[in-house]
């Protein structure tokens, strides 16, 4: 037994083109293969997840109400940012796209 199919594409007659794919359409700047903001995709997810990940350590400490751990807590954070921006800005520098750089 054939499902019938719910979705269709549009009837337009031809094939229909994407102009961002389309090598005709593009202006002479564009580029569509380099990441659109320059920084690699990978940095960006790391940032993220060491970011939440310190945010949790950091409030978990805070939360604990012992003495000691809050005054670690703000040493690891004195420690731990300048540490993680650095380490990703390398990273980023180093896997950045240099044969299509962002404009």
């Amino acid at each position: 037994m054939a499902t019938p199919h719910l979705i269709r594409p549009p009837r337009v007659g031809h094939e229909p083109h994407s102009p961002v794919r389309d090598r005709r359409k593009q202006s002479p700047s564009e580029d569509i293969d380099r990441e659109p903001d320059g920084v690699p995709h990978s940095v960006v997810g790391l940032t993220a997840l060491f970011s939440v990940m310190l945010a949790v350590l950091e409030a978990a400490m805070f939360l604990s109400g012992n003495l000691v751990a809050q005054v670690a807590a703000v040493v690891l954070a004195a420690i731990a940012i300048p540490t993680l921006v650095v380490t990703l800005r390398s990273k980023a520098d180093r896997e950045r796209d240099q044969a299509h750089p962002s404009r």
